[in-house]
């Protein structure tokens, strides 16, 4: 969902984007080389912004592309950024450049998923993991947190669930608050309901600098740390909203069972792509 031109016209929506980012009149001028009466005008519906103002405006308070583009059609102008579809030849270099990225991280496993955390493309050494799961979780599209939490997911072998489903439930909470999107809050309030009550504190295991996954698996546990990359420069849409969550040895002995795993699974990247890649709703 897009919100920009759905509340009170380019200048409500400007002022709601505004408040959002917590930045007044005076900070948002100086942040796009304007005064703040010229922003205070364009707000009260005084001043009408040329195309380059606006896109100057949606830059400085940091709105996701697919944000300033709704900004821009509601100020009256064409949207600046391009939503190409993932499989589009253009993508080509893209789409080499993560597979080669998944490729790389073998035998750790490795996830590409879009804004609202469905699974573009996984390396091998994912589907491991994953491979005692509910089928009808694998059925595009693939929601990675879901797959992690529900009950006929991965949950049941996730040994900190109490404190790690939080991590990641925040994580999500987090982002709708930043970029409000209906199906980012509707997926919080479905999994709060699948996981345990938050705990009072952290576990006895926790380490202190970043929440563990400690996951059973075999007769034996991995403890895995989760990290996430993003295109820092995209300029198209749908690449600007791709992330890469990839899961890393928290100790030795996690590290040495993946590389085990690693040698019975080849390290070729194996991509389950949701049916509609763009997913515009």
């Amino acid at each position: 969902m897009t919100i920009t031109s759905e509340r009170g016209g380019f200048a409500g929506v400007l002022r709601e984007w505004r408040g959002r980012r917590g930045v007044s009149q005076l900070d948002l001028a100086l942040r796009a080389g304007t005064t703040q009466r010229h922003v205070s005008f364009i707000e009260s519906g005084r001043s009408t912004p040329g195309r380059a103002m606006v896109v100057r405006l949606a830059e400085s308070l940091e709105m996701p592309l697919r944000e300033r583009n709704a900004l821009l059609l509601a100020a009256g102008y064409a949207p600046a950024y391009p939503e190409t579809q993932f499989d589009d030849p253009e993508l080509e270099p893209v789409r080499t450049a993560l597979e080669g990225v998944l490729r790389g991280h073998h035998p750790y496993p490795a996830v590409i998923v879009d804004r609202r955390g469905d699974l573009v493309s996984a390396n091998n050494a994912f589907w491991v993991l994953t491979e005692s799961v509910a089928s009808h979780l694998l059925k595009p599209p693939v929601n990675v947190p879901r797959l992690l939490l529900d009950p006929q997911g991965m949950a049941p072998r996730i040994i900190n669930l109490d404190v790690w489903a939080w991590h990641v439930i925040d994580h999500i909470r987090q982002e709708a608050a930043r970029n409000p999107d209906d199906r980012l809050e509707a997926l919080v309030t479905e999994l709060t309901k699948l996981v345990p009550d938050r705990p009072r504190q952290p576990g006895p295991g926790h380490l202190g600098f970043a929440v563990p996954l400690r996951l059973r698996f075999g007769d034996g546990e991995l403890q895995l740390l989760t990290t996430l990359t993003h295109f820092g420069t995209a300029v198209d849409v749908t690449v600007a909203e791709l992330r890469m969550e990839a899961f890393l040895p928290a100790d030795a002995a996690t590290a040495s069972a993946l590389a085990e795993l690693g040698r019975a699974a080849p390290g070729s990247a194996s991509r389950k792509r949701h049916q509609d890649p763009q997913n515009k709703s």
